[in-house]
């Protein structure tokens, strides 16, 4: 290609300061004509002075360019010149191009349940999301800047296993609040339930091994099984939780995630008797019971139910937790609690899978701890929860006029309605963002179980909305009963 042929190719649009450092769009024009094969593997480029002249721009404007360019591999410059760079270029096609094939994904994401969450927060009964609006933002951002003049040093990296002033917090808090016997060497914070889910799978279990979950249950469990290949098998639940039988220990899995004192979805607790003979088990077969935490604060009927890992001494649980739900989603502050007998072992792997960061919001959270402001905020939200709990009970009984069945309720966040098969409650909740709601279908929540029906959460909308609520909810279930005739 000839130099005046170069140059009538950078002229035909000529250059803007307008738009920009004229350096960075003398770039991106060599290197498109490059990439699409105008300026061929050999082409001679114009001297730096010849080309400067031409564009009316500086000759060190053409000079970095062409070094640029030639430090990122698009040209090369000897004593001859400067050369467009031998690249390996796939031909443009003639036509226009044909739709591609799906990408191939790895087969355990294939296995990945899809979680509906692109309607964002605000939507009335969406389980799982706490009244945002009651936060205490003026104490939290008062511990955030004690955190933030804790210096340079703290813009670190941290311990891997966390801030050990929130470590120490959460030990002296588990201890007393949900009966947990842990030191603060035991506890690893994480980056959110998942994550810790997460890091039992990968210091504990091999690709392969048996996992049991409840079913139905926690899509968040299954999703970290299937994620570590491990072969995830369906146990029901009942109305006191995880229902095993002496026919399910002949093929002992290496983990058993169960959620004991708040069944999620269902909501069942699990009796003191069940738990031992399930922590019996477990000691007995070498496996490891994942116990998730995740809302048990909130009670709405006498103490929280303590948990299981406190039970017995050096329980083989790994205790887990986060402050998803009792402080705002947005933290991304979980934690794992680990046996004793296991958390020194694990301190190496576990070093070298997590990474010290989050350290004010961590310091933060210790500081609002440890000041009683979160004690303070877990009393107002026990009140409000139980008062909304109560208010959405009301408006089922009076306005949902289809047939149902309420469950659980004792704890947490939400209810769980079932309906009839005829009532499909996938098309109840799909049709159900339009008018402001995003309830959960019952049914996506099973691997094996034939469970319909659906999981409303009540702490983020207010008590005034669920008769309206209710009265949609049953309209959209008729409407589902028809269109599924």
């Amino acid at each position: 290609m000839t130099d005046a042929l170069t140059q009538q190719l950078l002229l035909d649009a000529p250059l803007h300061a307008q738009a920009g450092a004229l350096q960075r769009q003398l770039q991106q024009r060599l290197k498109d004509a490059i990439l699409h094969g105008q300026l061929p593997a050999g082409a001679r480029l114009p001297a730096t002075r010849q080309l400067a002249a031409a564009l009316a721009i500086s000759r060190n404007t053409v000079s970095f360019a062409y070094e640029h360019l030639a430090a990122e591999g698009y040209l090369v410059a000897d004593r001859q010149g400067t050369r467009v760079a031998a690249l390996h270029l796939r031909p443009a096609p003639a036509a226009p191009a044909q739709a591609t094939a799906t990408p191939r994904l790895a087969q355990r994401t294939t296995r990945l349940a899809a979680t509906s969450r692109a309607n964002g927060p605000y939507l009335a009964l969406r389980a799982g999301q706490p009244a945002l609006s009651h936060f205490p933002m003026a104490a939290w951002r008062r511990a955030l800047e004690r955190a933030l003049r804790t210096g340079p040093e703290t813009l670190a990296y941290g311990d891997p296993a966390g801030e050990m002033a929130l470590r120490t917090s959460l030990a002296r808090y588990l201890g007393v609040a949900r009966g947990v016997r842990c030191t603060p060497q035991q506890i690893f914070i994480t980056e959110g339930t998942q994550q810790a889910l997460a890091l039992c799978v990968r210091l504990l279990a091999d690709p392969g091994e048996a996992a049991w979950v409840e079913d139905p249950g926690y899509r968040g469990a299954k999703t970290a099984f299937h994620a570590a290949d491990l072969r995830v098998i369906a146990k029901p639940v009942d109305h006191e939780g995880l229902a095993l039988t002496a026919a399910d220990w002949q093929a002992p899995p290496r983990m058993i995630y169960v959620t004991p004192s708040h069944q999620y979805p269902v909501g069942g607790v699990m009796p003191a008797a069940r738990r031992l003979d399930l922590i019996a088990q477990a000691r007995r077969h070498q496996c490891w019971i994942i116990e998730d935490d995740y809302d048990s604060e909130f009670r709405h009927h006498g103490e929280p139910i303590a948990a299981m890992q406190g039970m017995t001494p050096d329980a083989p649980v790994l205790y887990v937790g986060s402050f998803s739900k009792t402080m705002f989603p947005a933290l991304r502050v979980g934690f794992l609690v680990l046996p004793a007998s296991l958390a020194e072992v694990c301190q190496t792997p576990a070093a070298e899978l997590l990474r010290g960061g989050q350290r004010h919001q961590q310091l933060a959270l210790a500081d609002f701890i440890e000041n009683g402001e979160f004690s303070r905020h877990l009393g107002r939200m026990r009140r409000l929860y139980r008062e909304r709990q109560q208010a959405l009970r009301q408006a089922l009984a009076q306005r949902f006029d289809v047939e149902h069945e309420v469950l659980g309720g004792q704890s947490g966040l939400h209810l769980t309605v079932r309906l009839p098969e005829r009532y499909d409650d996938r098309r109840i909740a799909s049709s159900a963002p339009a008018y402001g709601m995003q309830p959960q279908a019952l049914s996506t929540f099973s691997l094996a179980s034939p469970d319909n029906g659906l999981v409303l959460g009540y702490g983020n909308t207010a008590s005034e909305r669920f008769e309206t609520l209710a009265a949609t909810l049953a309209r959209l279930a008729r409407q589902a009963r028809q269109a599924s005739r």
